[in-house]
């Protein structure tokens, strides 16, 4: 399956919930680069993106930040974008939060339907839960867990003792329900919550349109009366399902369905597709981005796992030694590539056997061998040496050398008799003789070293 995004801008405006701010909202397609908000109104114009590292607060709603810049209340649009298959976009906002609308996701996904989506040319990239994953709160006793599951499905149970509802559950088990399932179901509050939020003013852009009033056991209509007046309001009734402020529910587990609608739109943080049954019993949006801080963690693991290069010694190699040495002008003590076992013309695997007979473990360290990481990163690089020069015509006329080096990490030691698989990956195509490449050493599994890596295609001197 391929990444979606609009096939055109589409734009929104309302009332921020928490700050009573007017926010336009601009959704603008993307062919890359995952969903990002930026921050127009501020000079630089700041880009977040969308990623659970840069949440910063969760109390009522999810909020993310980066260079002192922050936008709040994204979780509804982030589940409108998850819901209806939206992969890359760019969220310009004049404002520091997302309008609330009518407490739903309904708004934003009529927008989406409006124009429609596009397909593009990077396949999706999922995230499979392969073992139970479980996270709980003991202070609120919320839980959270991911299950393997064939796809991806969510369910939810909450539970309020001290409001007029009784507990429930929802559940979804194909996104493709969301649009007529989840979206339209609106935002909460309870009676009993209200007035510590007006004495503090937490909800500026508040009233009784843009959230369901949940009363609390025993209220009485002389209470609400008093209640409904701090917001200019006539008076309202206490209906049979504990609803205060005149209206019909879309579903009678409306409330547990938006807590479904939050869930999706905080994990849509970890940028995945993700494959698994997720169970979320008192969910909120501390627990939710938590647990997507774990998710995020895993599917990076796990994408490193699944490129994990194989080594079969009785394979015959694509390259021995003595073709390596044909294109690589290295030598004794400074070759480190063995062979070659895997080429295409966006990667390649070489191998380096690594013995206590070569050169420097007499002084790194002799009691204790280990094998320099700045000498891995050059087998890296002498392995993607290979790679660039076998996209070139009359390879043994050029050379390669390495301009930079990026993002470099060492994992584990490398230690005389490992065998280190060295591969390596265009990042981008190669242009004006510029290599831009990914390189990854392993040990068996273990990843022990990684870095980006920019080589430059030069002529040999004639």
């Amino acid at each position: 399956m391929k990444k979606k995004t609009l096939k055109e801008a589409i734009e929104i405006e309302g009332i921020g919930l928490h700050t009573a701010k007017h926010t336009t909202v601009k959704i603008k397609p993307q062919d890359t680069g995952g969903i990002k908000f930026k921050r127009t109104d501020l000079s630089p114009e700041v880009i977040i993106a969308a990623d659970p590292a840069h949440v910063t607060k969760t109390s009522r709603s999810t909020t993310i930040e980066q260079n002192e810049a922050s936008i709040t209340t994204i979780e509804h649009l982030m589940a409108a974008l998850r819901g209806m298959g939206v992969d890359n976009a760019l969220i310009e906002v004049d404002n520091e939060e997302i309008p609330i609308l009518d407490g739903s996701a309904k708004f934003y996904v009529d927008k989406i339907n409006a124009v429609g989506l596009v397909e593009l040319s990077d396949d999706i990239e999922e995230f499979i839960i392969e073992e139970p994953i479980s996270l709980r709160d003991e202070s609120t006793g919320s839980e959270i867990i991911a299950l393997p599951s064939d796809k991806y499905e969510l369910h939810v149970i909450i539970d309020f003792p001290g409001a007029a509802v009784d507990e429930q559950t929802a559940g979804i088990h194909n996104l493709a329900d969301f649009e007529t399932e989840i979206a339209p179901c609106r935002t909460f509050v309870f009676t009993n919550e209200l007035e510590h939020l007006l004495a503090h003013n937490l909800i500026k852009g508040g009233d009784l349109s843009n959230a369901l009033v949940i009363s609390e056991k025993g209220m009485t209509q002389e209470k609400l009366d008093n209640l409904t007046s701090k917001f200019g309001l006539p008076s309202h009734r206490i209906n049979p399902n504990g609803i205060i402020n005149n209206t019909e529910l879309h579903f009678n587990n409306e409330l547990a369905r938006h807590k479904l609608l939050d869930l999706i739109g905080d994990l849509a943080l970890v940028g995945k597709h993700i494959k698994g049954k997720i169970i979320a019993i008192k969910p909120g949006h501390k627990i939710n981005t938590d647990f997507a801080r774990i998710l995020k963690k895993k599917a990076l693991e796990q994408r490193k796992l699944k490129g994990i290069p194989l080594y079969d010694p009785d394979q015959t190699p694509i390259m021995d030694i003595e073709k390596v040495k044909s294109l690589l002008p290295h030598r004794y003590p400074f070759l480190m590539v063995d062979k070659i076992i895997e080429m295409s013309p966006n990667h390649v695997v070489g191998v380096k056997n690594v013995t206590v007979n070569e050169a420097f473990f007499q002084g790194h360290f002799p009691e204790n061998p280990v094998f320099p990481g700045v000498l891995q990163m050059e087998a890296l690089a002498q392995t993607g040496g290979i790679l660039a020069l076998s996209n070139v015509e009359e390879p043994k006329k050029w050379d390669t050398y390495f301009l930079k080096m990026d993002n470099v990490k060492f994992k584990a030691k490398v230690v005389p008799g490992d065998t280190l698989l060295l591969k390596m990956e265009l990042l981008t195509p190669i242009r004006r003789g510029i290599v831009h490449m990914q390189g990854s050493a392993y040990v068996g599994s273990k990843l022990v070293s990684e870095g980006e890596l920019i080589a430059q295609i030069i002529k040999r001197p004639e």
